[in-house]
């Protein structure tokens, strides 16, 4: 696994076998990383279910100013700060360890440009997520979602306040891209 394109680009990041981590492959996270790239410039960016920091780790890469990342797992976080010193990223990069439904439900969050969302496949919460989400204060007009999910897993083209953009199929998973464009 590594940082794919921007200023880590082609650094290697430390990971780990575990049943709740499965990484974005290098080929899917390239393939979002280009659709979502114009967004990325000074954004702030949101990873829900961080694992590895990955995604967080690419979004500063490519030009975000700032990335909270929600990690409920002790192990992953461990995995994100080797992560973030190895490659000497500061505060740009906050974590969090918190369940991600109790961070949504937070009343003190400021909108944010880009929300990754990446829920464990094998828990097949991914819909249920994005009703989190659309409830949450974590949306402003624009704020692109980018949710993971199982290839059998139903989300829907439809949530409140969203314009489905685009579903890309990649074999096991497929990854939807929302807008936010207000109630």
């Amino acid at each position: 696994m590594r940082v794919i394109s921007g200023k880590y680009g082609g650094q290697v990041l430390v990971s780990f076998q575990a049943s709740h981590i499965r990484p974005t492959t290098d080929r899917v996270k390239e393939s979002m990383f280009n659709k979502v790239a114009f967004r990325l410039e000074e954004a702030r960016v949101l990873d829900l279910f961080s694992g590895t920091g990955s995604l967080s780790i690419e979004s500063l890469s490519r030009g975000a100013e700032s990335v909270d990342a929600v990690e409920s797992h002790s192990k992953s976080l461990e995995i994100i700060k080797k992560n973030k010193e190895k490659l000497k990223i500061g505060k740009e990069l906050k974590l969090i360890k918190m369940d991600v439904f109790r961070f949504l439900e937070k009343s003190d969050l400021e909108p944010y440009d880009v929300v990754f969302v990446d829920p464990p496949f094998t828990k097949k919460i991914a819909h249920k997520v994005m009703l989190k989400i659309e409830r949450s204060l974590i949306l402003k007009n624009g704020t692109l979602v980018v949710i993971e999910s199982a290839m059998d897993e139903p989300i829907e083209s439809e949530y409140l306040g969203f314009h489905l953009l685009d579903v890309k199929d990649y074999g096991d998973k497929k990854v939807s891209y929302f807008e936010y464009k207000g109630l």
